[in-house]
């Protein structure tokens, strides 16, 4: 990493030119339509800053490293093992979970082993006592893979990827039918395996975590445990994502839709004590940029950009209705947690006792998967951990200055400590408008001034790195 100056005085910097020095989505450099525009810079203004829209070689190669034909081997395996219930066999070696979590676990120490052992495996567990889908005590394994940051300044900060391996059937008790799962979850956990197994053999600042859980079916008890350890760890855990029915692109009245994924990103926590954070965003109507949003924003602006032809879709709740997944004990945490799944389930090909019905074929068998599919899945989930464990931290201690009544919009924050920072760049977007219409990078200050009135846009302040890898947004609390 090359060094540069850390510490200069805060001054301020004036932009007069609102069009972007970087675009947002597939127009590279185009505002948006509705997007506001301005003259030219005024002498003095930052300059255009590191390219953020070029792609970065590292990542391409990684993106590019995702196989389908391992990741069909990955789902082949894990049916194999006939049940993958919470509370099925630990002692075979062909059937039940233990055998499944075994084998996960022996297969991440073989990418390992081909990565220079820097990804570190071990398992994650704890027993759960008697509940409602837990009718006798039972050890709840995840096997964890971390693949830890190189960069000093940011070796503690952690992305989360997850799938969760359990199985289930109708019956969510019934720990010894066969219960396949091909897509429910054997689908994220053969992506997040090939992704620990591609990313492993790069370097990256930040520090991923690589997570294939237990018990999600059964209450998401695996991810829960390892999300609450973080808390009390105090974990510097920047954001989370899981994979969860990320594997048929086939709707269930035999539409096909390939071309896109749905990321679930939540507004507001629904708590019944609210954080002065999330009083903020409410006070000044800032529930659309929690942190999960901005988090999502990010994913679908490099998931698109580095797996062509395919949409991030976001949608903006935290989950379908009557359903849940990992990444939920994660928001209850305070995390930035998102979760992808497929744009249209079937619903014959989830939680069902495998059988025919008047000549209908039900249960979640493997002939459904497209692979190809989860493929490309994972592509965008690549994408988006290497940018974001690549990139400096989000800014921190983000403000509005609203000491005075005024047409401009002047932002401070704390600066980074990066070695590799170039500067930062402030965006903005309507307030109708889902994602960032506009960006000026404004070098390496901690403060500076937009001719745009806080009162008529959303803004954001990214961190930027001599490559051109940009942070998540973060969104301002007002100061007087």
């Amino acid at each position: 990493m090359r060094s540069c100056r850390l510490a200069q005085p805060v001054h301020t910097v004036l932009l007069a030119s609102l069009l972007t020095t970087a675009a947002f989505g597939p127009a590279a450099h185009a505002a948006a339509p509705g997007a506001p525009v301005a003259p030219a810079a005024t002498p003095g203004a930052a300059s255009a800053g590191p390219d953020t829209t070029r792609h970065q070689a590292q990542v391409d190669q990684l993106v590019k490293q995702i196989s389908p034909q391992r990741i069909e081997a990955y789902i082949r395996k894990l049916v194999s093992f006939q049940t993958r219930h919470t509370m099925s066999d630990t002692t075979s070696e062909t059937t039940g979970i233990g055998a499944a979590r075994r084998w996960i676990k022996s297969e991440l120490e073989r990418c390992g082993a081909g990565a220079n052992g820097r990804l570190q495996v071990s398992y994650d567990s704890h027993v759960a006592p008697v509940g409602p889908r837990i009718s006798k005590p039972t050890e709840i394994v995840n096997v964890v893979a971390t693949l830890p940051g190189t960069q000093g300044a940011s070796k503690d900060r952690m992305y989360v990827v997850s799938g969760h391996y359990d199985s289930r059937n109708t019956d969510i008790m019934d720990a010894t039918g066969y219960a396949p799962g091909a897509n429910d979850d054997a689908s994220g956990t053969a992506a997040v395996m090939e992704m620990a197994c591609v990313m492993a053999r790069e370097k990256f600042d930040a520090t991923l975590v690589f997570m294939t859980v237990a018990a999600e079916e059964q209450g998401l008890l695996g991810a829960a445990h390892w999300a609450e350890g973080a808390k009390q760890q105090n974990l510097n855990v920047a954001g989370m994502f899981t994979n969860d029915i990320i594997g048929s692109s086939r709707a269930d009245d035999g539409r096909i839709d390939n071309t896109q994924v749905r990321l679930f990103a939540e507004s507001l926590p629904n708590t019944k004590e609210m954080s002065d954070a999330n009083r903020n965003l409410l006070a000044t109507g800032g529930e659309n940029d929690s942190i999960s949003r901005n988090l999502a924003r990010h994913v679908k602006e490099v998931g698109e950009r580095y797996v062509p032809k395919f949409k991030v879709s976001v949608i903006q709740r935290r989950d379908r209705y009557l359903r849940g997944g990992d990444h939920m004990p994660f928001l209850e945490r305070g995390f930035a947690a998102l979760r992808f799944t497929e744009p249209n389930e079937d619903f014959n090909h989830q939680h069902q006792n495998v059988r025919t019905e008047n000549g209908v074929k039900i249960g979640d068998l493997i002939e459904y998967d497209d692979f190809d599919y989860i493929a490309k899945v994972a592509r965008v989930n690549t994408a988006a951990l290497a940018t974001l464990a690549l990139a400096p931290a989000a800014p921190q201690q983000v403000k509005m200055l609203t000491a005075r009544l005024e047409n401009d919009s002047t932002l401070a924050w704390q600066a980074n400590g990066e070695p590799d920072l170039a500067g930062y760049r402030i965006v903005w977007r309507d307030t109708t408008a889902a994602t960032w219409q506009g960006s000026q990078y404004v070098g390496n200050v901690t403060q500076a001034t937009v001719k745009l009135s806080k009162d008529n846009y959303f803004f954001g302040v990214q961190a930027i790195d001599k490559d051109g890898n940009a942070s998540v947004a973060s969104y301002p609390s007002p100061q007087r």
